[in-house]
């Protein structure tokens, strides 16, 4: 910090001033670091996630670059398809402490067949999860009414004490949600009992 000019300040407050500015630089620091507009965005999901009822969707943490899958990719092949990096599982294994630490309690779990996906779930919820063909990659696909058809009446048809968790891909989650979610960060929905649901927020691992 630059030392106070005496021509300003009067002799013998320029102690109280330096204490005044460093307080203040603190503070300005604390507010970029943790903004109170962000830490009331996420009380107000993890709170209805401790209560249950909901549903998450989970995009796959950070993967190898690229747009899709290598051509001739196989799903039962995980060396042909792009997979999670080092910081990706990083994210994985972080998002599953946030859980942890929040008690949120978690019903089911539910998988893409993709491998990235697989290990997400795996990393975040110490479970190897179910796989369902409705969380499959829309990326690329022309005919995707027939599978988000499948994946609204699973989402909007949860009635879990605890909380559901699908694990897919960013494609998928927009086309339903209208919420592009960034890798690792999930989606939380509300289903409302009649075949709908709402979006209550978004939760990243960052």
């Amino acid at each position: 910090m630059a030392p106070v000019d005496s021509r300003i300040f009067p002799s013998g407050s320029a102690g109280r001033w330096r204490r005044l500015l460093w307080q203040a630089t603190v503070c300005a620091s604390l507010a970029i670091i943790c903004p109170p507009e962000r830490a009331r965005a996420d009380d107000a999901v993890w709170g209805p996630l401790q209560r249950g009822a909901h549903v998450i969707l989970l995009r796959h943490a950070v993967t190898t670059p690229g747009v899709g899958d290598p051509p001739g990719f196989k799903l039962d092949d995980c060396r042909t398809q792009r997979n999670l990096t080092d910081e990706g599982r990083a994210d994985a294994r972080k998002l599953g402490a946030a859980f942890r630490t929040h008690n949120v309690d978690i019903d089911r779990v539910l998988s893409s067949p993709w491998c990235r996906c697989i290990e997400t779930a795996q990393l975040a919820f110490d479970r190897t999860p179910e796989t369902s063909a409705a969380l499959s990659n829309l990326f690329g696909q022309e005919n995707r009414q027939p599978q988000l058809a499948e994946l609204r009446k699973l989402v909007s048809g949860f009635k879990g004490r605890g909380n559901l968790v699908l694990v897919s891909h960013g494609s998928t989650i927009v086309a339903l949600t209208g919420v592009s979610p960034r890798p690792a960060e999930m989606v939380v929905v509300r289903p409302d009992g009649s075949g709908n649901f709402s979006v209550v927020g978004r939760l990243g691992a960052r």
